[in-house]
């Protein structure tokens, strides 16, 4: 019995403004929606704030997006689909936009993540980010954030 073939790897593409409302989407299923579509529309349309995405078919899975400031990569956002997760797609997909960042000047990059969001301090760790600081009650819920940062010239 042949065991059936996996699904086809989901394909890289720059987020353009007339991805904003898949954004929003995946926005609203995996952060609980932090942008309203029109700040999605915004940031889409900025060049120095680059923005990458993985879909399969017309679904967005995972994305990811940052600002470019002089020589950093200030990261404000990585999602990933919950029926998707813990398939490797946030990774790939952060370190995709790295790359870009890198090949765009940047030498750092630099993120706020929950402190008490396991998963994302687990990917963040294993991809070489340190906490560097605290913003103390960032977060809507209170939440403290870890301020992290990574060399991209290593």
């Amino acid at each position: 019995m042949l065991s059936p073939s996996p699904p086809p790897a989901p394909t890289l593409i720059q987020l353009a403004p007339k991805h904003a409302g898949a954004c929003l989407e995946l926005d609203r299923a995996a952060l609980g929606g932090i942008w309203s579509l029109a700040q999605w529309q915004r940031e889409l349309e900025e060049e120095a704030r680059p923005g990458l995405g993985l879909r399969h078919g017309d679904e967005l899975l995972a994305m990811a997006c940052g600002w470019l400031v002089v020589d950093e990569l200030h990261i404000t956002l990585v999602a990933v689909a919950p029926g998707h997760r813990r398939r490797g797609l946030g990774r790939r997909i952060l370190q995709e936009l790295m790359g870009a960042g890198l090949r765009s000047g940047a030498s750092r990059a630099t993120l706020e993540v929950g402190a008490g969001n396991g998963p994302g301090k687990g990917l963040y760790e294993a991809l070489g980010f340190r906490t560097a600081g605290i913003r103390h009650g960032y977060y809507r819920s209170g939440e403290d954030a870890l301020i992290q940062w990574i060399n991209l010239k290593r």
